[in-house]
């Protein structure tokens, strides 16, 4: 009698614990189901390390997550408010469970320490019923602007061996308070001719921390701008 009621005592405790609500007040939710053949790819340079050290605030618990319109107009929009994309999710849609693939993409975003997720439906016609999120982090970034080399026309056309065209700038980062924008030339940093993208990263790399000037071309005029660079923290790149 002594063991029956023992066992009945451990399927009693098995079976509160099966119907004990989870995640109590201030818990992060349970994590959601893999979803099958789902998968993640992180932007160039933005590993989990240098995204640690280079975020403006400690990852939240939970990323807020929205509805996306249009991955071009969203990213413009979360650029200019200081966003940085950090990666992109792909979550087969088999069962056709909306709520699994909302779960999945914050699981996700939990996991790569996003700050927020955009998330995309597939189009009704669409020939692969794939969900995508596009994750992203607020980072501290020492100048804040992409920037590519010059082609060969571009160069020919402004009568100059080097430079580099920026690309998108970020919302409240140097290069924005510097009012530097998309399409502008560099070919100058403190006076020294701007090379290429890779002498233009070892220019910035080597004055961080400190103002420099830029001789910028801007709708074929030439230009100043003072940019006061952030600090680079160790180990990373922006």
């Amino acid at each position: 009698m002594t063991r029956r009621l023992a066992a009945l005592a451990f399927l009693l405790v098995l079976a509160g614990c099966a119907t004990a609500p989870r995640g109590g007040p201030g818990e992060a939710p349970p994590a959601a189901p893999v979803v099958p053949g789902s998968r993640y790819e992180a932007e160039a340079g933005r590993d989990p390390a240098s995204i640690a050290t280079m975020r403006a605030a400690p990852a939240p618990a939970t990323p807020e997550l929205e509805a996306g319109k249009t991955q071009a107009g969203d990213h413009g929009r979360l650029i200019a408010r200081g966003y940085v994309r950090i990666g992109t999710g792909y979550f087969p849609d088999t069962r056709g469970d909306a709520q699994a693939m909302r779960d999945e993409a914050i699981r996700q975003g939990q996991s790569v320490g996003a700050d927020r997720v955009q998330l995309y439906a597939p189009a009704a016609d669409a020939p692969v019923r794939d969900w995508i999120a596009t994750y992203y982090v607020r980072l501290q970034l020492p100048f804040g602007a992409t920037f590519r080399d010059l082609g060969g026309e571009e160069r020919a056309t402004l009568g100059t061996d080097g430079g580099v065209a920026l690309g998108a700038v970020i919302g409240g980062t140097p290069a924005s308070r510097a009012n530097l924008m998309a399409g502008d030339i560099v070919l100058k940093c403190d006076g020294k001719p701007v090379t290429d993208r890779a002498g233009f990263q070892a220019m910035l790399k080597a004055r961080a921390g400190h103002p420099v000037t830029l001789t910028i071309v801007r709708n074929g005029e030439t230009l100043q701008r003072v940019v006061r660079l952030g600090a680079i923290a160790a180990g990373t790149r922006e």
